[in-house]
């Protein structure tokens, strides 16, 4: 028999359930979790035991929106035109404070590219299976209408959209990232910048490929396009009222919230000097902005869609391992803590197309964590990382 680890007289919260479970003991052989019991069941003969009174084990977690080549911070769209040594350290760097954090699963929705293949991708297969770093799902460059953001994919049209679809795809793609707002950027122009039926092309000959398409949508008209066109996703989503979340529930499209992002902008006007954030105006927007994309999550919830969750690190101020603030700010918004929990684990996985992450069920691989504190009752429980194992091993 194989050796077993055991973590004994722990406290459990599996995303699953609302209530917390004390007194478990778990064991791990062989990379997996051989069997969850009350401790006074626990065979601990021969076994490794780890004293884990007073922790908790939770999911390993999964940053659902993350842009692991991106260092963060106010001038991120300036550092992805850094060059391709440059990104692909600052990925290593962001792999390494993920897992201490005990996020073992990055979803990179975008990344910068060198001749036409993104960055991501090196930095996916360099990490590959190798202990103590992240799992690493990429959907390679950003596709966007023309003149959008200097660092996507310039497409014209619809049929551009899909073209450049199969295009990601081929280049090894793990699944397809489209912008959907107003573009150009930085217009006042609030119309979307494909229609519906140029979306469901791309959408149902990325489905045809075995694979997923999420959109990035922070405005009205945008959701509006994703949710009909039967996207898997919408990212950010801070602008969605009752009538498109009834879409996405009917659609079966997912929610990745990223409330992170709108709450950094408030840091933005007591840290830099730009305008936009730092003025009277540019405060007031920022506030009215986090209580729109609160309204979003609460619209989503109300209508049954699922919700995933992602910090946005590298596409913002936000720094890579602070996905425990978006579980915060989720039960600011009205989820359960478990709901919560649940979002920035094996929602994440089911929504990126990976059933078995952010789960700890026997038999599936021992990715987990042990945190201080009870994050069913105080989700900054989460900020408060003991320990980390991956495949059965500490890494963190």
């Amino acid at each position: 028999m194989p050796q077993r680890t055991i973590l004994h007289d722990a406290a459990l919260a599996d995303g699953l359930s609302s209530s917390l479970r004390v007194g478990v003991s778990l064991a791990i052989s062989d990379g997996k979790i051989e069997w969850i019991r009350p401790k006074d069941e626990a065979d601990l003969r021969g076994a490794e035991v780890i004293d884990a009174g007073g922790a908790t084990i939770v999911p390993a977690m999964v940053d659902g929106h993350s842009h692991l080549t991106m260092p963060g911070g106010s001038h991120w769209i300036e550092r992805g035109s850094d060059p391709p040594e440059v990104l692909r350290q600052v990925a290593r760097d962001n792999a390494r404070r993920l897992v201490s954090a005990g996020v073992l699963w990055a979803i990179d929705v975008g990344a910068p590219s060198v001749d036409g293949r993104a960055v991501s991708f090196d930095v996916r297969e360099e990490l590959r299976d190798k202990s103590g770093q992240p799992y690493i799902r990429a959907a390679g460059t950003w596709i966007a209408k023309r003149g959008y953001l200097e660092l996507c994919v310039d497409v014209d049209d619809g049929a551009g959209l899909e073209r450049a679809a199969m295009e990601q795809l081929d280049r090894g793609s793990d699944f397809v990232k489209i912008m959907l707002d107003p573009a150009p950027r930085g217009t006042t122009s609030t119309d979307p910048p494909f229609t519906v039926d140029e979306v469901r092309r791309t959408v149902r000959a990325v489905h045809a490929r075995g694979k997923r398409i999420t959109a990035h949508s922070t405005q009205p008209s945008g959701a509006r396009v994703a949710a009909e066109a039967g996207v898997d996703s919408i990212q950010h989503g801070f602008a969605i009222d009752d009538d498109v979340a009834r879409t996405m529930a009917a659609s079966g499209v997912a929610l990745v919230s990223t409330l992170s992002v709108v709450a950094s902008w408030a840091t933005f006007a007591r840290t830099t000097r730009i305008d936009r954030f730092a003025s009277d105006e540019g405060r007031r927007r920022t506030q009215e902005r986090h209580e729109q994309a609160k309204a979003s999550v609460a619209a989503a919830r109300r209508a049954g869609v699922r919700i995933a969750t992602g910090s946005d690190f590298g596409g913002g101020s936000v720094r890579a391992g602070h996905l425990a603030w978006e579980v915060e700010l989720l039960v600011d918004a009205g989820c359960e803590p478990h709901e919560a929990l649940a979002a920035a684990t094996w929602r994440g996985g089911e929504v990126a197309g990976v059933p078995e992450a952010g789960r700890i069920e026997p038999g599936t691989s021992a990715d987990l964590v042990l945190v201080h504190g009870d994050p069913l009752s105080d989700p900054r429980a989460l900020w408060r990382v003991w320990a980390v194992y991956q495949r059965g091993a500490r890494v963190a």
